[in-house]
């Protein structure tokens, strides 16, 4: 990182020290860009339409940042030169609307960040899956010795570590709500993993409209940078037929044999770039079943690009270790394993979920319904589930969706109450697995919250 690089004031707006700088939402990510603003030496003023919590209020009391909560002072926001908003409020937010119309420059926490860094751009995005792919890519590239950062929609806020760290990589896990305020930044590696329909209601409910905002993963890449997407994935080749893409690509699939890129043969991934060759057995694989030996090999492709060493790409692919609420493993209980997946909040990841089950399942489903359309879990549920427990507050879309799939869909009002019903439903063998396919919020804060009360609960059994 360095703070007075040229090529990064090439990519600034022409906004000026000293001039107003606001921040709308004071979370991780905009209290990292509050700081940063900051210490850059602009006028900073934070914003948040609802409560800060403590620990970012000490933040901002600390270093002395303006701030304020439950409000939006239009006087003070509307005179800002540029401002960063929270990947969580929605275009059609009033004074979004207003600054926009204003024309003042809103752009994400990520783009206003990459203007103060030269660091490697490793940048991940997809609708399930990344958050994985994102915490493997950077196991591989620590443990080979890289001085690399973790940052985007998991970790410590972007901007804050530009701020304090000088770190020559960054693995940045892209939301499409990010990527839709980002402009001028260049991924150096970019990886789309998938696109299946999610957060349709910030996008029109057009699909075609989330595609365009992962394909912007691609935007400002030159041939000297890096494409890897999955060849397996329909939406994502349909969506790439209209767009041209200057960087080199690098697919991965599973179903077909891929020259450069990566492809399965007999059970083992092989990854060819026109730097290196690698080979590795799937059961050698820390992280098993289908999708998993996607998200494998987009970190394996990052990792020759980065031409890191095979061996040490084979021990960190068979020791990571995953994130905490994606299949998770909590306990083994009378010889039955409890699984939190509480980070699967849509139905796809909750496909992923079953699909790497290997036993009878009871399955803890239910929260927030954003429209599910439960049917591409059917075929799994009548073969791998003998009960749905549902944890939420309105349970009648899933009774209605597996009614004649399942003998037993039984409603719970608490995370103990699911993982109880769960255990007296099993025996000794199967598998309990919490992958609600629904947003926590009508029980709980989120999905950390739901799937640490599910733990708790797990081991009061």
């Amino acid at each position: 990182m360095n703070e007075n690089n040229t090529s990064a004031t090439t990519n600034s707006t022409s906004v000026k020290t000293g001039e107003r700088f606001v921040i709308l939402g004071a979370g991780e990510s905009g209290v990292g860009a509050a700081y940063l603003a900051q210490q850059q030496g602009y006028d900073v003023f934070v914003s948040d339409f609802g409560a800060i919590a403590d620990k970012y209020k000490k933040q901002l009391l600390d270093w002395n940042i303006r701030f304020e909560e439950a409000q939006h002072t239009e006087a003070e926001i509307l005179k800002a030169a540029e401002v960063v908003k929270s990947p969580g409020i929605p275009d059609k937010a009033p004074i979004v609307k207003k600054l926009r119309e204003q024309g003042v420059p809103v752009i994400s926490e990520i783009e206003f960040a990459g203007r103060y860094t030269d660091a490697k751009m490793i940048c991940i995005t997809g609708s399930n899956g990344k958050t994985t792919t994102t915490s493997l890519t950077y196991h591989i590239l620590k443990n080979a010795g890289l001085n690399v950062g973790l940052a985007g929609n998991i970790g410590n806020s972007f901007a804050y570590q530009v701020a304090t760290e000088k770190f020559d990589h960054y693995v940045l896990e892209l939301s499409s709500f990010m990527l839709d305020d980002m402009y001028r930044f260049k991924a150096d590696i970019a990886v789309l993993l998938n696109i299946t329909p999610d957060h349709l209601d910030r996008y029109d409910y057009k699909l075609e409209n989330y595609a365009a905002s992962k394909f912007r993963i691609t935007q400002n890449q030159t041939a000297e940078d890096y494409f890897i997407y999955c060849a397996d994935d329909t939406e994502t080749i349909k969506g790439m037929e209209n767009r041209s893409f200057a960087a080199q690509q690098l697919p991965f699939s599973i179903q077909k044999e891929i020259q450069p890129g990566a492809y399965l043969e007999n059970d083992n991934i092989v990854i060819n770039t026109t730097l290196a060759h690698f080979t590795m057995s799937i059961k050698e694989l820390a992280l098993q079943g289908k999708h998993n030996i996607y998200n494998s090999m987009a970190s394996g492709i990052v990792a020759k690009v980065l031409e890191l060493r095979n061996e040490t790409m084979r021990e960190s692919m068979g020791n990571f270790k995953n994130i905490e609420h994606r299949l998770e493993f909590v306990a083994k209980i009378s010889g039955i394993s409890f699984i939190n997946d509480s980070k699967a909040t849509n139905v796809n990841s909750t496909w992923y979920a079953l699909e790497s089950m290997t036993t009878d399942v009871v399955l803890i489903l239910g929260g927030v319904d954003k429209g599910n359309d439960y049917s591409m879990l059917k075929d799994l549920v009548k073969q791998k589930v003998k009960a749905i427990v549902c944890l939420g507050k309105d349970n009648k879309r899933i009774h209605d969706a597996f009614e004649d799939d399942v003998e037993v869909i039984v409603n719970t009002g608490s995370a103990q109450e699911a993982a109880q019903v769960a255990f007296h439903l099993s025996e000794k063998g199967d598998t309990v697995l919490l992958s609600p396919a629904c947003a926590s919020f009508d029980l709980f804060k989120n999905y950390e919250d739901r799937g640490q009360q599910f733990k708790d609960a797990v081991k009061e059994l």
